[in-house]
């Protein structure tokens, strides 16, 4: 090993000159074995510690080369060193040098950024629904403690740091999966048959986040608007900054709470728009359950691929380096003009079509059909054929068609949708809990409707469930489904027919019409219930 030459650098990130000279690795190795110590809780390791500690692959045959580098990282910071007085058993000993080395203050700030480093460089992510269940618990915590009129501090600080703690877990580990789940389906040094086997499992685990993302997210937003609805939440904001600045120095007390309340409503904020649409912006959860659906057929793309490359067809960008490969061994240009027709056919076609001036030309001047290509006479195409495929229209240019009476009917007919969509939701709203038997019956509409809600909620439905609570995807309507277990069954009569099955206790609750007052208190009863 040689010495490495001691750089110029700053006082303050002399720690990370190791990164930057020769043998860059090796002092690596050396800083991971005092980490290593010190986790052990040792304190000092002499130079002979670390030779013995170090990978076999990667340890000098001379404990000398370790010594060097000791002493390269005590003059970068990384290190501290200290006259070895324990093993002197003689005056000629105190002249020998001997120290024992330690981690310092800025070597241990060093390693934990560079560990931090290679972790965020590692990291894939995960879905949480986890998560998902702890923001609704802290959420339902915290609307408790605003309806009291004096709030434990305490408690608005601890219900507000594990929200917005799992928020951000949830927030930052759901963008690095989409980050690494986008590099897989790039395909980029792919191992086919551990993706193939990955693949099942993937599906399996983004189809579970979606409909525990669909059920629980639409839940969250509720909370957040019934808590909002109970009044401001900067009081709450205030009281938790306070109880923050508490442990601030005396000189930065004064702004310590002003700054505390600036990040608490920065992070509320960025909570609600996470979960919350507003006109002209989608919540960040409902585009996380976009991509989520999309990555899943780009998967099955992605199999579909690997299966044409193993099963021995090519694709086209296989053709094209063939193609290549041919056009750089053609001997000569005019045999790579021939391959270039070949291929590709780009090449003039004066046999498109025979007008009324070509038969009478032709009938002036027959043209037998032996008559060879070079031979005969050319036809006349007209420009505008050539360029887009079709003929030129002789005669007055189309005066522009006036479109406001269906542009005016097309209006009628969404205006008249949306009506007819708002009273069939009215229509559905059930103003608490009732049987599917007792629905009765439902015009087309309303059925459609009803069955989408269904679906929904059966879609969230696990084995040992009892009751599950669904909202619909455009977050209009909620369904909560509760089975009975008596056996009963319902019939629901549409102009289609019967719709009939295992009887349930059903409530649905029309999310933006005008029985929103109603639905504030069926949900608090729900979410007790369930």
């Amino acid at each position: 090993m040689t010495n490495a030459p001691d750089t110029s650098q700053s006082p303050e990130y002399g720690p990370f000159t190791h990164l930057t000279v020769p043998n860059s690795d090796f002092y690596r190795l050396v800083m991971k074995v005092f980490l290593a110590a010190k986790e052990r809780f040792a304190v000092h390791l002499r130079p002979e510690d670390v030779h013995a500690a170090l990978p076999v692959a990667h340890r000098p045959p001379e404990p000398d080369s370790v010594t060097r580098a000791l002493d390269k990282l005590v003059g970068w910071g990384n290190l501290r060193s200290d006259p070895d007085t324990a093993r002197v058993t003689a005056v000629e000993d105190f002249y020998r040098k001997r120290f024992i080395y330690q981690l310092t203050h800025e070597g241990e700030a060093a390693e934990e950024a560079l560990a931090a480093y290679d972790q965020a460089l590692g990291r894939r992510g995960a879905l949480q629904a986890v998560a998902l269940h702890d923001i609704v618990t802290q959420l339902r915590a915290l609307i408790a403690l605003a309806a009291r009129e004096e709030p434990d501090p305490a408690k608005v600080y601890l219900a507000l740091d594990a929200l917005t703690s799992r928020f951000v877990a949830l927030a930052d580990n759901a963008r690095a999966f989409m980050g690494s789940l986008q590099r897989t389906i790039d395909l980029h040094d792919v191992d086919v048959d551990g993706f193939l086997v990955y693949k099942d499992r993937l599906i399996q685990y983004l189809e579970r986040f979606i409909q525990d993302l669909i059920t629980l997210g639409g839940r969250i937003a509720l909370l957040i608007k019934e808590l909002e609805q109970l009044g401001p939440v900067e009081p709450l904001l205030r009281i938790a900054a306070a109880r923050e600045a508490l442990d601030a120095s005396p000189e930065e007390a004064e702004s310590a709470e002003a700054q505390a309340l600036e990040r608490w409503a920065a992070r509320w904020s960025g909570l609600a728009a996470w979960f919350v649409s507003t006109e002209g912006r989608q919540s960040q959860a409902r585009v996380l359950r976009v991509r989520a659906l999309g990555a899943i057929p780009q998967l099955l793309a992605v199999v579909r691929i690997l299966n044409e490359r193993r099963a021995g067809r090519t694709d086209r960008s296989a053709d094209f380096r063939t193609l290549a490969r041919w056009f750089a061994e053609a001997p000569d240009d005019d045999a790579r003009h021939r391959l270039w027709r070949a291929a590709f056919g780009l090449h003039s076609s004066r046999h498109l079509t025979v007008d009324a001036d070509t038969l009478t030309a032709r009938d002036v001047r027959p043209v037998t059909p032996a008559t060879p290509w070079a031979d005969a006479e050319p036809l006349h195409i007209s420009p505008q054929l050539r360029r887009t495929g079709s003929y030129e229209r002789r005669g007055r240019i189309r005066r522009v068609q006036d479109r406001t009476e269906q542009r005016a009917m097309l209006a009628d007919l969404a205006a008249r949708q949306s009506r007819e969509i708002t009273e069939a939701r009215a229509k559905m709203a059930t103003h608490g809990r009732i049987r599917l038997s007792s629905i009765g019956e439902l015009d087309t509409l309303s059925f459609g409707l009803f069955l989408q809600l269904l679906g929904d909620a059966l879609a969230t439905w696990r084995p040992g469930m009892t009751s599950t609570v669904a909202t619909s995807n455009d977050g209009t309507m909620e369904i909560r489904l509760s089975a009975l277990g008596d056996g009963s069954r319902a019939e629901i009569h549409t102009p289609g027919g019967v719709f009939h099955g295992p009887d349930h206790l059903v409530e649905i609750v029309d999310l933006v019409g005008d029985a929103d007052t109603d639905t504030d208190a069926d949900t608090s009863r729900g979410r007790g219930d369930l």
